[in-house]
């Protein structure tokens, strides 16, 4: 199958760098909203069965122009939400965002036991992702698109695809609706074929 995996709009906590993992979290700023309009044309020739979001605000504001556009409904889940913050929750501070980042980077490399601060460890968030994938490859859709954040994207894709690691991903970090493009299944593996607008042929 292949699965579109695409940032949500800016949102006030973009612009402040402010950690915000929490339900329901913020809403999409004006920009925000205008590229989430902005998505229906960059993905008008992408063939889409099946359309999933995390349920936090602004991802749902994110997928709601495409959903209607091709009559699609919105399938809200909970493991595709960003990676939750834990004690570091709204923090803006660069020490906090930076031991936020070199923690889900170190999931991203395999150390999945290492928890947040407060908060969850990377073999529960990775594995709460990886629920969300399997569901949808079981449906039978060929190609998904999963409207998710960009923390916990980098992470899943660098932790499953067989062509990319942490430490490309964590030089690689996603603008506001950016996609992260693989094919694969849950079982045979993933390939990333294009990071942001970046292809990959490797």
């Amino acid at each position: 199958m292949r699965l579109l995996l695409v940032r949500h709009g800016q949102t006030p906590s973009n612009v402040i760098h402010a950690l915000d993992t929490d339900m329901p979290g913020a809403d999409l700023t004006p920009l925000g909203r205008r590229q989430a309009e902005g998505l229906v044309e960059r993905l008008a020739d992408e063939r889409i069965d099946a359309l999933y979001a995390s349920p936090l605000r602004r991802a749902q504001q994110t997928a709601a122009p495409l959903a209607r556009d091709r009559g699609l409904e919105v399938v809200a889940r909970e493991g595709i939400r960003e990676l939750r913050a834990g004690d570091l929750e709204m923090r803006d501070d660069s020490e906090s965002v930076q031991l936020y980042l070199k923690t889900v980077m170190a999931w991203a490399a395999g150390q999945t036991d290492l928890p947040m601060p407060g908060g969850q460890t990377g073999e529960e968030a990775l594995t709460r992702y990886d629920e969300v994938i399997e569901e949808i490859a079981a449906s039978g859709a060929e190609y998904a698109t999963v409207v998710s954040h960009g923390a916990a994207i980098r992470t899943w894709a660098a932790a499953r695809a067989l062509n990319v690691d942490a430490a490309y991903a964590a030089r690689r970090p996603l603008e506001n609706t950016q996609t992260v493009t693989l094919t694969g299944d849950p079982r045979s593996g993933w390939t990333v074929t294009h990071w942001g607008t970046e292809p990959l042929v490797s």
